[in-house]
């Protein structure tokens, strides 16, 4: 059985492995110092932390997380996240997969599985020995390409047995069950990503969801910590961070592009969202490190 040494020494060798390599959904990052706080779009995934430390704030919650944990984002979130331990010869190193829905909810007919919900979007608990395993083996997949077509598929389910089976399952059955709660919000969250620069439309979010409107606000509260409106708000700070540090855009066309109608209230909100007003902000983004 693979332990978190030899998984730690195969995944170094492949780290930079992004979602679209040979094995597709896989991810490997290592990182040799620590960084700085980076707030970004948390797509719903599984990680296990191989080596260093790193700390996470979602839906109004922090988490930090080391060697042998794994971690579950069960929505997609705006996130904060920062390596704290990680040096040239000990760097951070992760390994990541996608979740897909699709996946979770055939595992859940096949087992006849229920349970209680878990409303947080993250959550973090130690990976057991056979999970590590399963891990392990769908990293190696990276060393035999051609086994991959046939093998990955198996894998993956393996590890998503072990997480539904693990402390934190119902929360992962959430994501896969089309009428749950999670998901229904889930459906929320997508309109808002695709709608940012719209207002919100509380008749729209309830036709989505499927629910009324004040079971999807206090259920949505529950879930991310924050209010529809409060969640585009920050859905649209991170697109404009994103579109000021890809192009050299005039600040004000970028408020006005992402939803704001008054570039003073977008230089007051990105301010407190990311600590700086926007060229300051990015001008540390962009400057290298000393």
């Amino acid at each position: 059985m693979m332990t978190l040494h030899d998984l730690r020494h195969l995944a170094m060798r492949h780290a930079g492995t992004g979602p679209d390599c040979v094995v597709p959904g896989l991810r490997i990052r290592a990182v040799t110092a620590p960084t700085m706080p980076m707030s970004g779009i948390e797509e719903p995934m599984f990680a296990l932390i191989l080596q260093g430390r790193k700390r996470s704030t979602i839906g109004g919650r922090t988490y930090e997380y080391g060697p042998g944990d794994c971690v579950i984002v069960s929505l997609t979130m705006p996130s904060t996240g920062q390596v704290v331990v990680a040096s040239e010869d000990e760097p951070y190193v992760g390994v990541a997969l996608t979740l897909r829905p699709a996946e979770i909810a055939g595992l859940i007919v096949e087992a006849q599985a229920e349970a209680p919900p878990d409303a947080v979007p993250m959550a973090v608990h130690a990976a057991s020995a056979p999970l590590l395993d399963a891990v392990g083996r769908l990293v190696a997949l990276l060393d035999h390409p051609d086994d991959v077509r046939i093998l990955r598929p198996l894998l993956e389910k393996e590890i998503l047995w072990r997480l539904l089976s693990g402390p934190h399952g119902p929360m992962l059955r959430e994501v896969g069950l089309a009428d749950s709660r999670a998901s229904r919000i889930g459906r929320a969250i997508r309109w808002l990503q695709q709608h940012y620069a719209e207002p919100v439309s509380t008749q729209q979010l309830e036709a989505v969801s499927g629910m009324s409107a004040s079971s999807l606000f206090r259920h949505f509260k529950d879930f991310t910590s924050l209010s529809p409106l409060q969640y585009q708000k920050q859905i649209r700070l991170h697109e404009a961070r994103a579109r000021l540090a890809a192009a050299s855009c005039d600040v004000a066309a970028v408020a006005y592009q992402v939803g704001y109608e008054s570039p003073s209230q977008f230089t007051r909100e990105y301010s407190r969202m990311f600590g700086r007003p926007p060229r300051d902000d990015l001008r540390r983004v962009r400057e290298p490190a000393v």
